[in-house]
């Protein structure tokens, strides 16, 4: 957990104002899928396209109007520090790599951090239509459908596995990992593809969540404390530290099984240089 156990939960106004948003940025985006965009390389050598700059626009454009006086931190915009101590931390695609490609398994991701720390978490797939929202203090919600809200949305809890051998493990971006660390997760866990990322975790369709190899963006695990915790899980980086200000791994499981795991790949190489594998030469 990454606030105050004697925080208060979050005003209920704040998560239904964040899905209204994420679902307007998930129907935007889930637009541009299917349409023409232009796409570039950043600095960082990541991608972007005309997509996720607008998705981005319209967030913030929601949020100057909700919340005038709050910081941002976007993932294509930049930070602003604002005036009132709290923020809202923007990835209007997470997995701009996907997108591309035209595999739907992208994301539209927004958390809001307030003084006693993550306050809400919002992460959404538009292209199957689902959506996970969690607010400190008021649980963890599956909503579905292509207009999603949290009256319609179902509450939702980790499984209760506490057997490690055998677990059920979605992973993330396996080409940037270790041989050692997929080996070593290999022989004692059932890895399957992450297609619904956290959301498989907290409807207990999975066990545990492993994301390693290139270093995740503050804006990729901003949602997780809120979603994780209030679903019953643990979520800490692949060391065992605040996923929030740890190395940007992701190990995010039911509670139950946090510890097997972390003693599982204590000590091994967590990415590895995805350059030697480029076919240029």
């Amino acid at each position: 957990m990454d606030w105050d156990r004697n925080a208060p939960p979050v005003d209920r106004e704040l998560l239904d104002f964040a899905v209204a948003v994420i679902g307007r940025a998930g129907r935007l985006s889930a637009q541009g899928f299917f349409g023409e965009w232009r796409g570039r390389r950043k600095a960082d050598g990541t991608e972007v396209t005309d997509v996720d700059v607008a998705v981005e626009d319209l967030i913030r454009g929601e949020l100057a109007r909700r919340a005038p006086d709050d910081g941002i931190h976007g993932e294509e915009g930049g930070a602003s520090t604002g005036s009132s101590g709290r923020r809202w931390v923007i990835d209007p695609i997470n997995g701009t790599s996907l997108f591309t490609r035209r595999a739907p398994l992208f994301t539209n991701d927004l958390a809001y951090e307030d003084e006693y720390g993550p306050a809400v978490g919002v992460i959404n797939w538009p292209m199957s239509r689902q959506l996970v929202v969690a607010g400190r203090g008021r649980g963890c919600w599956l909503l579905t459908g292509s207009e999603p809200d949290l009256v319609d949305g179902r509450r939702v809890r980790v499984g209760e596995r506490s057997r490690l051998r055998g677990a059920r493990t979605a992973l993330h971006n396996p080409a940037g990992w270790p041989e050692e660390l997929l080996i070593a997760l290999h022989r004692r866990v059932f890895l399957t593809p992450a297609t619904s990322g956290v959301a498989d975790l907290v409807t207990g369709r999975v066990d545990a969540m492993v994301v390693a190899g290139p270093p995740m963006g503050y804006e990729d695990v901003a949602p997780l404390p809120v979603i994780v915790t209030e679903a019953g899980g643990r979520v800490t980086d692949l060391g065992g530290d605040s996923v929030l200000t740890g190395d940007m791994t992701i190990l995010a499981t039911n509670g139950l099984l946090h510890e097997g795991y972390l003693e599982l790949v204590a000590g091994l190489p967590r990415r590895r240089d995805v350059r030697d594998l480029d076919d240029a030469d």
